[in-house]
């Protein structure tokens, strides 16, 4: 069971408060499927008191708990702020210390949009990388200066402290969240179901404070950047074991206690991802996508495909092409 809480504040932003946790629910309601039906995220709305809230789009919530009643976390939302972040940041001055608590716990704390602004005022992004909404970049630097603001990317992550710049780079954040909880196959379903086609991979849209957060193994770090280095190539976990001078025994024990996945499995999440990006982008042919991937067999890869989405490869095609394309478009913009 994982436990996400989202904390309430007038000038909270309803959408990124309302949008993460439903996504997180449909993600505890198929992930349940395996688990005789027992839920398996528990989600919490947290306030400063137990009073119901008014937010500023008029959307009215109630907390279950209190800032001070909060169970441990294995997740921790900080909601965009509406306009000027400042009176919320003046208003949450006598609670910002349980940000500090709950990062010092090794809760992930993510902010959405300008919700960053509470992390950088309770000291949590000092010397770390940082985004906000693109329209504060200015004020956010002016303010925190010894924040590394990050304008390129839309989603960064320092280590357990989270930033994502808007209520779309949330949604990106939560899948990658639950792909980590609950595999990719949940993942690629919740993801089908809230708009595949405006989705961006985390890798895709993240500035990593390290190659990889998770760990500190060098070499396990090395065997990740050389797969992907190599992701088009038909590489083997044997080949690598001999690159990283180890014996695939060795590496395989390494690589998942470092990552909690073997090579074999990195290298087979990091072409499926590659695969989603050209079936939903490009008008390459199945087997053209596969080979692009380092896969030689069409149908070894349509059934890894099925096996990490949940459908094969051209259904996932005609799912997102369906949502890409209005009715209207004419059909020679579609056969261009």
């Amino acid at each position: 069971m994982h436990t996400a809480a989202a904390v309430l504040y007038p000038q909270a932003l309803a959408t990124s408060i309302t949008l993460p946790m439903e996504i997180l629910q449909a993600a505890s309601q198929l992930a349940s499927v395996k688990k005789r039906g027992k839920a398996q995220v528990r989600v919490i709305l947290a306030g400063r008191d137990r009073k119901q809230l008014r937010l500023a789009s008029g959307v009215v919530l109630k907390p279950d708990r209190t800032l001070a009643e909060l169970p441990p976390l294995d997740l921790l939302l900080l909601p965009a702020i509406w306009r000027n972040p400042l009176p919320a940041v003046a208003a949450a001055a006598d609670w910002q210390g349980i940000l500090r608590e709950q990062a010092a716990k090794g809760t992930r704390i993510c902010s959405v949009g300008t919700g960053s602004y509470l992390l950088a005022e309770s000291g949590l992004l000092s010397g770390k990388s940082a985004t906000t909404h693109w329209n504060y970049f200015d004020h956010f630097s002016e303010r925190y200066p010894d924040v590394e603001l990050k304008t390129r990317h839309l989603i960064t992550q320092s280590d357990n402290i989270y930033c994502a710049g808007s209520v779309n780079s949330i949604a990106d954040l939560m899948v990658h969240i639950v792909e980590e909880w609950f595999g990719s196959v949940v993942a690629r379903a919740v993801e089908t179901q809230f708009s595949p086609e405006i989705r961006r991979s985390f890798h895709a849209a993240s500035y990593q404070s390290e190659a990889d957060s998770s760990h500190h193994d060098e070499a396990v770090a090395q065997a990740q950047g050389w797969l992907q280095a190599n992701l088009t190539d038909p590489v083997s976990i044997a080949q690598l074991a001999e690159k990283m001078q180890m014996s695939p025994r060795t590496l395989n024990r390494r690589f998942k206690k470092a990552t909690g996945i073997t090579p074999l499995a990195y290298l087979q999440h990091l072409r499926i991802t590659g695969a989603r990006e050209l079936l939903r982008h490009s008008n390459l042919a199945i087997g053209e996508v596969a080979w692009r991937q380092g896969i030689q067999d069409v149908s070894y890869f349509s059934q890894l495909f099925r096996r990490h989405c949940g459908v094969t490869p051209l259904q996932y095609r005609e799912t997102v092409r369906g949502k890409l394309f209005s009715p209207e478009t004419p059909r020679s913009l579609l056969e261009s």
